[in-house]
């Protein structure tokens, strides 16, 4: 496996983790979720663009 690809599969978990419908993070709102979720686009797109 890639260094991209184990980015890929870490961000998102990192994004289910941080989604609000989880009791530990009910009260974060949805800004965790929106800030991991423009990070793993851009992430893929990289990734998809020969970058990473």
């Amino acid at each position: 496996m890639s260094l991209g690809t184990i980015l890929i599969i870490i961000l998102i978990l990192i994004l289910i983790g941080a989604v609000p419908a989880w009791p530990h993070s009910r009260g974060w709102g949805y800004g965790p979720s929106g800030i991991l979720g423009i990070i793993l686009i851009v992430v893929l797109i990289l990734a998809l663009m020969g970058r990473i």
